[in-house]
This record gives structure tokens, sequence and C-alpha cells, in this order.
């Protein structure tokens, strides 16, 4: 940037999900690491102290030593990330955004207000122009942006080509998802080891109503959703990290087994996400492989921020199927909120 990097602060930042900000960000070439903030259990202690550090690696010496501030829009930082937890974010991601910072949520709080994006950069940049919606409608000096649910990301990247060439008109998806998007102690090992759990609360709702926002557009100032029939399982599965969608597509024009693959892997995404520090050589990897992608396998493509796909063939009861697998607490959190910062310094909403 020729700059002097961005100061952030981390909200959640002893969670599980706040650990991934915090090792993400720990060298990041645009943000420094300024404040971490967290319930008032953890607050006044330093950052090694408070932390049960639950991912792999060790904490950043020097983040370790940095004091927990309380959940107080009082902090260091011109850019706020929020790890919170969704009841607790609703309360405090709008005192932020009032007293003037940028927040960029992973909570699911306010994923669908209808002046709040849901970005996903590669696939809707343009949603930003709901900001300057927001701060009007709010008085607000700083504004809230949302980042999808992490099995929300899985799904949305592939379509998005899909979409784009074939017309998408119907989606049936059904989820593998791993242990670690339920967070930290998470599903109890007597419930998960040896077993399928086919019910995760609100989840199938969420990747129904976010697709069709990622996918669609902003016109005049309002969002509208794509005119996209979607039917979604959710499976909690045994598996550490990367979450499995099985996904059977109906188009318009139903593409053929090559052309929907050359739609794939000539994804480029929006122009406005090329070059960010985040964003993967790669959005999509196509898998030749009769047996991929795996989540063990495939999860790390690109630093955990590619997507992978595979198995595309011709579905008897629609038109295409395929699986994809992304990496849930990379791509589809810490990751793809620190992209949409980065976005959101490329764009000039923050300086």
């Amino acid at each position: 940037m020729g700059q002097p990097r961005i100061p952030v602060a981390i909200l959640g930042a002893t969670g599980a999900v706040g650990q991934r900000f915090v090792q993400l960000l720990a060298d990041h070439p645009w943000f420094e690491i300024v404040t971490v903030a967290a319930s008032e259990r953890s607050a006044g202690r330093t950052y090694a102290d408070a932390c049960n550090w639950v991912i792999s690696g060790d904490p950043p010496a020097a983040i370790g030593q940095l004091t927990v501030d309380s959940l107080e829009p009082t902090v260091d930082g011109r850019i706020v990330f929020s790890a919170l937890p969704s009841s607790v974010a609703r309360e405090v991601e709008p005192l932020f955004a009032r007293a003037g910072y940028a927040v960029c949520s992973n909570a699911s709080a306010f994923r669908e207000e209808p002046d709040v994006p849901l970005v996903i950069p590669e696939l809707n940049a343009d949603h930003l122009a709901l900001i300057e919606r927001q701060r009007s409608l709010r008085g607000w000096r700083g504004f809230i942006i949302t980042s999808p649910n992490c099995t929300t990301t899985g799904i949305a990247i592939p379509l998005k080509p899909l979409d784009e060439a074939f017309g998408l008109r119907q989606v049936f998806a059904v989820s593998m998802q791993a242990i670690s998007g339920a967070g930290y102690p998470g599903v109890a090992s007597l419930d998960i080891l040896n077993n399928v759990i086919p019910y995760i609360g609100g989840e199938e709702e969420k990747l129904e109503r976010e697709t069709r926002l990622l996918l669609g557009e902003v016109r005049d100032g309002e969002r509208i959703g794509a005119d996209i029939t979607i039917s979604a399982q959710t499976n909690r599965v045994p598996v550490l990290d990367g979450h499995t969608v099985c996904l059977s597509l109906g188009f318009d024009r139903a593409p053929s087994v090559d052309e929907a693959i050359g739609a794939l892997a000539g994804f480029r995404g929006q122009p406005a996400a090329a070059g960010l520090p985040s964003s993967p050589a790669r959005i999509l990897i196509v898998r030749s492989e009769p047996d991929r992608p795996q989540p063990r396998r495939d999860r790390d493509a690109e630093g955990g921020m590619a997507v992978s796909v595979g198995r595309v063939r011709p579905c008897p009861l629609l038109d295409l199927r395929l699986v994809s697998v992304s990496h849930n607490t990379l791509r589809g959190a810490a990751g793809g909120s620190i992209l949409n910062a980065e976005l959101l310094v490329a764009e000039g909403y923050v300086r």
C-alpha cells in the first residue's frame, strides 16, 4: 500500500473464530492488530492469559501481550472484525457502527437486513453500494458489512459462474459440515463420533436465503434476491475442518459437462476483488479425479481461500450435479471477513 498499516480491532478475539482472525492478521500487509476485545470475563487480562488457543500453532507472541479490552466502542482501530455470537453481535455491532467504525462481521445478526451488504468480493462487490443507504437510514458514521454463513460460501461461489452462463433456476444442496463449524467446544464427542447428525439449527434456512441474496443484485438502492428455488439439507459429520456440499442444479439452458467445467474453471470473479492480499490466485479449482474433492485433501487449497469442485456430471432429476469443498474457518469465516475489509480499503470506504 505504500503507507502505514491500518489499525484494526477484533471483537470476540478469544473464541475459535477470533483466534483465526488473530492468526491471519498477525502479519497482514495492510492491517495491524492494535486491539483484542472480548467479554467481561476476559477483559483486563493479557490475551495469552485469557485465550485458550484451540487452533493449530501458537498465538503470535506480540498479540499475546495485548490486554483484552471490553466490548465498548472506544477501542483503537478503524476496522473492527466481529467474531461475536449472533446474540451479542445484535447488541454490540451497531454501537461500533454508530461510533464510526467499519464493522466486518462474521455473525449472522445483520446478514438479512435490507441495508446491510452481504458480500463475497468475487461475487458481488457492487453490493457495497448499500453502505451509503445504511448510513443515511440509521444515522451511523460507520457501517456494518457481513460475510455469509460458512457453508453458503462453498455453495454460492461455484453457483455464480454457472448462473451467469446458463441461468440457474433450481438448487438441491446436501451438506456434510465439519465439527469446527459449531465453534469450540462444539459438538459433544458422544454425539458426533461414529455418527452423522442430520440437523443444524437454522442452517438450512440460512443457506437458502443467503445464496439467493449473494446471487441477486442491488437495484435502485434495494437488494433483490435471485429468482432461484433452493432446497437445502444440512448434516454435521465427524470431520475437523472443511465443509462438503453435494449439489444438483437445474438451469434455463442445460449445459453439457464440458461447458459447465469450462465455466467453473474460467471463473475469475469481479475485477474489484483481483489483487487483494487475501484473494486466491484461483477462486475455483476443478478436480478431475473421480473421488475428489475431499475435505482432508482439498480444504487448504490456496491457503484455504479457494473452493474445490469435482464430480461434475449429468443429473437424472435436474440438469447437472457436482461436489464442492471449502474451508469453513478460513474462506468461510475469518478469511472471508478479512477479504471484505481489503475490498473496503481498495474501494475507498476505509482510509
